[in-house]
Formats: C-alpha cells, sequence, structure tokens
C-alpha cells in the first residue's frame, strides 16, 4: 500500500509544526558563558574550556540549578562538531548497575574517536549519587585505565554518596541554589521572547514557588501560561498549588501580636482548602525565613518550624500539630517579649 507524502494539509504533519518545545530545553544555555548564577564555577568552567585540560569532575548540588547543562555545554565547547560521537550520556532512568560500567561504559572508553590534541571523549553519569556501589567500584578502575582519552563528569545533588575512592579522582564542583535576582531576569528573557503577557508580582510569584530551582522556575511559568495566558500571582498559586504566601504572612503576624485565636482562623482556613500539613509547614518556613523581626525571635521561629517539619515528615500531618505550632511561637513571643 502506498504511503502518502506528508504536507501541510497532513493532521500529522500539522500537529508536529505546532508542537512546542518544553521552555526548561528551549531555553537551555548551549555556552558556559550563558549560564547564571553560580559565578565561581562558572568560573572554573570557562578556564576548563578555554585552555581544553579537563580533569575528572564531581557537579554537586540542589536539583535545578544547572549542573547537566553545565556539563553539556563544556562538552560543546571543548568537542565541537565531535559532540555527538564523543559523548555518551547516562541518566538514572538508564540501568547502570555493575553491568553497564563493565561492558557500555568500558566499550566506549575503548572506542577510537578522532579528537583535536588534547582534548578527550567524556562520559556524562546524571544523577550519580543513585549508582549502586558496586557500580561505583568498578568505575573507578574504568577511570584509571582509560585516563589517556577518556573522561567523566559526574553529576548529584550529594557528593557524599559517591564513594571517596571516586571523589579522590575527580574535582569537585560545587553548585548553590540560584538567586531571586538571577532567575528574575531569566524570566523576563522568556516572557519578552514568549510574549507572555505578566504583570512584575506574578514574575515574583513564581520566583517564590521555584525557591532557587530555575527548571521549576520556568516550568512553572510555562504552567500558568498554558493555563490562563496571563501571569498574576492568583494564578501561579492556582497553578502551583501552593498556600498563598499573604495567607502565610498573616498567620505570622497574628502569632507576633500574640494573638493565637486569629491566627488558628488563618491556618485553618488553609487546612480546610485542602493544603497538606507539608505544603503549610514549607511556605511558613520560607516565609518565616524572609519576614522582618528581630533576629533572636526569627531563630527560635526557626527552630520550632523545623521540629514541627520534622515531625510532619515521619508522618503526623495532622492539624493539631500545626495548631500546637502556632501556640509555641506565640510563647517563645512572649518569652522574648518579657526578656
Amino acid at each position: 500500500m502506498a504511503i502518502a507524502p506528508a504536507s501541510a494539509s497532513n493532521p500529522a504533519t500539522s500537529a508536529a509544526k505546532d508542537y512546542d518545545l518544553p521552555w526548561v530545553e528551549k531555553y537551555r544555555p548551549h555556552k558556559i558563558a550563558d549560564i547564571v548564577g553560580n559565578e565561581d564555577a562558572v568560573c572554573r568552567l570557562q578556564v576548563i574550556a578555554r585552555d581544553g585540560n579537563m580533569p575528572n569532575l564531581i557537579f554537586a548540588g540542589p536539583p535545578g540549578t544547572g549542573k547537566t547543562t553545565s556539563i553539556l555545554a563544556l562538552a560543546h565547547e571543548l568537542l565541537g562538531a565531535n559532540f555527538k560521537e564523543a559523548v555518551l550520556e547516562l541518566n538514572a532512568s538508564d540501568d547502570r548497575g555493575i553491568d553497564v560500567v563493565r561492558n557500555k561504559i568500558k566499550m566506549f572508553a575503548q572506542k577510537k574517536v578522532t579528537l583535536p590534541p588534547g582534548r578527550h571523549k567524556i562520559i556524562l553519569l546524571d544523577e550519580a549519587d543513585s549508582m549502586t556501589s558496586g557500580a561505583q567500584q568498578a568505575l573507578r578502575r574504568t577511570m584509571e585505565i582509560y585516563s589517556n582519552t577518556t573522561r567523566f563528569a559526574l553529576a548529584c545533588n550529594t557528593s557524599a554518596k559517591i564513594i571517596e575512592p571516586i571523589q579522590s579522582r575527580c574535582a569537585i564542583v560545587r553548585f548553590s541554589r540560584l538567586s531571586d535576582r538571577d532567575i528574575l531576569d531569566r524570566l523576563l528573557r522568556v516572557v519578552q521572547a514568549e510574549n507572555v503577557p505578566y504583570i512584575p508580582e506574578g514574575l515574583e510569584a513564581v520566583v517564590f514557588t521555584a525557591d532557587g530551582d530555575m527548571r521549576q522556575a520556568l516550568n512553572n511559568l510555562q504552567a500558568t501560561f498554558s493555563g490562563f495566558q496571563f501571569v498574576n500571582q492568583e494564578n501561579v498559586f492556582k497553578v502551583c498549588d501552593q498556600p498563598h504566601p499573604l495567607h502565610v504572612i498573616n498567620i505570622i503576624r497574628h502569632t507576633t501580636g500574640g494573638n493565637i485565636d486569629e491566627a488558628y482562623t488563618g491556618l485553618k482556613q488553609l487546612y480546610d482548602l485542602g493544603y497538606s500539613a507539608s505544603d503549610i509547614i514549607t511556605t511558613l518556613f520560607r516565609v518565616v525565613k524572609n519576614y522582618d523581626m528581630p533576629e533572636y525571635l526569627k531563630l527560635e521561629y526557626l527552630k520550632e518550624v523545623g521540629f514541627a517539619h520534622m515531625r510532619i515528615a515521619d508522618g503526623v500531618g495532622t492539624i493539631l500539630q500545626l495548631s500546637g505550632l502556632l501556640a509555641k511561637l506565640c510563647i517563645i513571643r512572649d518569652e522574648a517579649k518579657a526578656v
């Protein structure tokens, strides 16, 4: 049976044309200089890209801070047109047990690839802290045997989960959460490129929900635009399904004023809206962290919120725990006032 040629009238073709990349991928930086935040780490990578002397690397830091993007950008700048055949990327979704290290990784390390002088093949292991101990043990010997031709780049959230023999063979590059200013600058570029209608408070809400995670910020922005075609505070918190910080600020204000009844009423309203205790306590922590109050009082508040978060994480997420937290915050405020 003959197959009809693809044309503009073909629904599948037109659907493919209308398909839009996720903004996370569409605006992923391809040059090290375009990466925002973590200036110290970016400067180190720029020196490596310029000199071409790449050691084995461990990139450690929270999710969404640019670890994988940095490795890919570095590989692009070092290898240029040879990127596809000289880079092996294995993610946590791939099988990365001891057999893969012995076979797939070893086979790639042995493969002959013509590269410019001073350049090496690169093996990228994303989410390396989820590799089994046996796989990591097998990896350390492979790193030594093929050190003349191959370099390893491991991305992980916690470098402590990488065994020490591998850590000693690598230079560790640490990433931290991005600042609100860095995230806001990138969001402004995206909304201008995509012609997204917004108000400044809407972008500030996106930054708040992201909590230093650029991937989360771009996903929340795109989800809000797709759902409502307009980015404002109300729409952002609806899409992200997080308690509105203004409600939480009112609760804190009542505790610092010693009015536990009003604080409990505000808390009960949030709880009755269906927000989990974990959502409420997380937003409460971030609001307290930025709330304008005496430093001693803020530290005591953060300590009690932390204890409550620990109990909720253990599974005791009832309104009683949150109410007890409000009572303790009021007691702390009264003790501080007495002093």
